[in-house]
């Protein structure tokens, strides 16, 4: 107890003594001493549950933390580790001492960590005390670190995979209702964020005790001018001269808002990013077209690994409206992505996995996202990634009947819109035959593709006629035509006599073409014909592969007594 005794007096005179010096007045993180006293009293506290020891120390311990804030901005010395020491006695103590640690720790990520992110020890020593006061700052605070997503972001991106489970520890606490939306697509750019951070570090030095923060409130700072017109240009602000900022140079003005949202600190809702400009484009190829950096290459793995958190998360935690706001943000993404091959597929499989998944929970989102859906199967053409996007969205049209039944104006419009689809495409295929006989591997690439997407539109209007039986004589038209149209890929009319001969069975077609799963208003089971909606009243299981060579053109019938033996 002795012993004890003298080491608390030892520490606390120390603390007494940088509380007032006024040699570290200015800078008191530059004390090598003052961190260990301030880590030995705060176990004292601990472990002897004093509120008089606890009461002695705080003042000293407020008057060091204001003072190590002010002097950030004017000292390189790091204070990260003494403030998150002096943090963990706020959190802790709070209660005893009366102190709201909420300002304190806004604080600390506004003033310290947004200039010692890129520091690998003040890094993990945020996450190790993020990970340890989860629970806590989640009940108290639970809006702290959704504000500062970007910023925690911003961390990993730079320190890259060493630091992954520590952050996926914290990962939970940055989703709330106000940041759920805005973080998908930071988490999906964060390969560009490492290119900004990167091209920041290359232009004006090392990243440590820097204030990005400060340099985006700049209205022409010399860092992002000279990132910008490096990335747009391939030269540097001094090859430019004093023709660096004139109107040759008018891209860097047009990205600047993608780069100035990249490299934010505070989640401030959800920005628009410029990812169509040709200057973008220019920008992403050239770096694709130079060796990557290790650091870009752990964030090209890391961010499909976060994904998959955050949609794991999104499905346990996010509400319905959430969801259905955030599914046109993904299909809007899908096509947008960072341009590495193995990036965007990994990306684009988690992408499709979860907005299916989303449908298959909530099939009423169909008809509710019924205009962003429309607009991307008229974009089905544009490039192969938009060709897949939207024969995925066919699927889920047909298989969720779309939207369900009581939803048939929005499944009317979406019938029209694969109707169009199907025509439009029918034409050109026709056009195309030429091209793709005379053996052109882009033209043969792109009749596969339609082909495949013709398949995809021709299930999904016989499906949703299936469902919605007032649609069945305009889909009876529809399917005749491609059934009677010789495309190059006789898979596609052949599917379309296959569905016009099962329209003619009611009760097969609903078994075959039916949803997937018994539901309030199709209390049928799939494979399950039952003959209470046809001419008879049986229930009976029917290999159907026996009817694929029931063939009359154009297109065929059958009946039951097709599949039974004549006597």
């Amino acid at each position: 107890m002795a012993d004890k005794d003298k080491e608390w007096e030892f520490h606390l005179r120390s603390l007494s003594s940088i509380a007032r010096d006024s040699n570290y007045a200015t800078d008191p993180a530059s004390d090598p001493s003052l961190l260990n006293s301030v880590k030995r009293l705060y176990e004292l506290c601990k472990s002897e549950k004093s509120e008089e020891l606890i009461a002695r120390i705080y003042p000293h311990l407020n008057k060091i933390f204001q003072r190590c804030v002010a002097s950030i901005s004017q000292t390189k010395t790091s204070s990260g580790l003494l403030l998150l020491a002096i943090l963990q006695f706020f959190l802790d103590f709070g209660d005893v001492i009366l102190h709201d640690a909420d300002p304190s720790l806004r604080t600390f990520f506004r003033s310290c960590l947004s200039r010692e992110f890129a520091d690998p020890v003040v890094a993990e020593a945020t996450l190790e005390f993020l990970s340890s006061n989860k629970r806590k700052l989640l009940k108290s605070f639970p809006t702290l670190l959704p504000q500062f997503f970007p910023l925690m972001l911003k961390l990993i991106a730079w320190n890259g995979e060493k630091l992954e489970n520590l952050f996926l520890r914290v990962f939970s606490g940055l989703i709330s209702p106000g940041s759920i939306i805005p973080l998908f697509p930071s988490l999906v750019d964060l390969p560009i964020l490492v290119v900004a951070l990167e091209k920041v570090e290359k232009s004006s030095g090392s990243l440590v005790g820097s204030s990005i923060a400060s340099i985006q409130k700049s209205a022409a700072p010399e860092m992002l001018l000279a990132l910008m017109d490096e990335a747009y240009t391939g030269s540097t602000i001094g090859d430019g001269g004093a023709d660096s900022e004139s109107e040759d140079s008018a891209p860097m003005a047009v990205a600047d808002p993608l780069f100035l949202d990249l490299l934010k600190d505070e989640n401030d809702g959800l920005a628009e990013r410029h990812w169509t400009t040709p200057a973008m484009a220019t920008a992403l190829q050239a770096v694709i077209n130079t060796p990557l950096s290790n650091r870009l290459k752990e964030a090209l793995k890391l961010a499909p690994r976060l994904l998959d958190s955050y949609f794991a998360l999104a499905v346990h935690d996010a509400n319905d409206s959430l969801i259905c706001a955030l599914i046109p943000l993904i299909m809007a993404r899908y096509s947008t992505l960072f341009p590495d091959k193995i990036f965007s597929y990994e990306v684009q499989k988690r992408l499709l996995e979860f907005m299916l998944a989303a449908f298959h929970r909530s099939p009423h989102f169909i008809a509710l996202l019924k205009k962003p859906i429309v607009d991307r199967l008229g974009e089905a053409y544009d490039n192969p990634e938009k060709t897949e996007l939207a024969l995925q969205l066919c699927w889920a049209i047909g298989e969720y009947g779309g939207g369900g039944g009581s939803h048939k104006d929005a499944a009317r419009e979406l019938f029209e819109s694969l109707e169009l689809l199907l025509y439009e495409n029918l034409s050109s295929s026709r056009l195309g035959l030429g091209e793709a006989a005379r053996g052109s591997g882009s033209s043969s690439f792109r009749k596969s593709s339609q082909s495949r997407l013709l398949c995809f539109v021709v299930t999904a209007i016989a499906k949703l006629a299936t469902y919605h039986r007032e649609l069945l004589p305009r889909a009876r038209v529809s399917l005749a035509k491609a059934a009677r149209s010789r495309i190059s890929d006789t898979r596609v009319w052949k599917r379309a006599q296959d569905y016009l001969g099962l329209m003619s069975e009611p009760a097969i077609c609903l078994s075959v073409l039916g949803p997937s799963s018994p539901s309030d208003e199709v209390m049928q089971y799939p494979g399950t014909v039952n003959w209470g909606e046809g001419r008879e009243k049986m229930i009976a299981h029917v290999p159907f592969y026996l009817l694929g060579g029931q063939e009359t053109p154009p297109y065929h019938d059958f009946s039951f007594l097709d599949v039974l033996p004549r006597e």
